[in-house]
């Protein structure tokens, strides 16, 4: 039964180990396709894209700048090529939006443009600018749309990012418990071959006895 126990803690050293192994093999793979597929795409960040300028832009355009949250990153003239850039990127692109919404979100937009050409638009068709019989779209709120969709993707680029990293730590917490397991049943193994060795040594042997004539 021991040598079975001690056999089944070496088994499940290897498997952490090799799990361990296969989690890093794909995380760091996982984090290669990310950052091409970001390269790929060559984005690269407009001048604009620093603290103090986009406070100012932001400032300018009348927003609130008690209740925005602006970036604290920069990525002005960077290709964005990661994930900690894609999501500074993102970052920038709502307040870009922002500013050409005058502050409203997608939910305060209405889905139809207005003859005054508000980016608040309306909800009633009647009260929409008609093209062919047909309301026109809030050309804000669709912009909104457009913008929710990319930083969605820059975003999501980001969580792939942190979520290989995540893995390559528990990777690595395998591999090290895996190897912990089996030098603990090794030394166990050891101490009891020890023990037992010793155990013989001390006990003596039987005296002769004298024979009879």
């Amino acid at each position: 039964m021991k040598k079975l126990l001690e056999i089944a803690g070496f088994i499940a050293g290897a498997v952490l180990i090799a799990f361990g192994v296969a989690a890093i093999v794909m995380a760091v793979n996982g984090h290669s396709t990310v950052n091409s597929s970001l390269k790929a795409e060559k984005i690269v960040g407009s001048p604009d894209m620093t603290p103090a300028a986009i406070k100012t832009e932001a400032k300018a355009a009348g927003l609130d700048l008690n209740g925005l949250s602006l970036p604290s990153c920069s990525v002005a003239n960077k290709a964005v090529t990661d994930g900690s850039t894609a999501r500074c990127f993102a970052q920038y692109m709502r307040i870009h939006t922002l500013e050409a919404t005058g502050g409203l979100t997608y939910a305060e937009m209405g889905r139809y443009a207005t003859a005054d050409g508000k980016a608040v638009g309306t909800n009633d068709p009647t009260k929409a600018v008609q093209k062919n019989g047909q309301p026109v779209a809030n050309s804000a709120r669709d912009l909104w749309v457009t913008e929710t969709a990319l930083t969605t993707a820059l975003n999501v680029s980001y969580m792939a990012t942190q979520l290989s990293l995540f893995s390559i730590v528990v990777g690595v917490a395998l591999v090290l418990a895996g190897f912990g397991i089996a030098v603990l049943d090794w030394a166990a193994l050891h101490r009891r071959r020890k023990v037992t060795v010793g155990a013989e040594k001390a006990t003596p042997l039987p005296s002769a006895k004298p024979a009879i004539v």
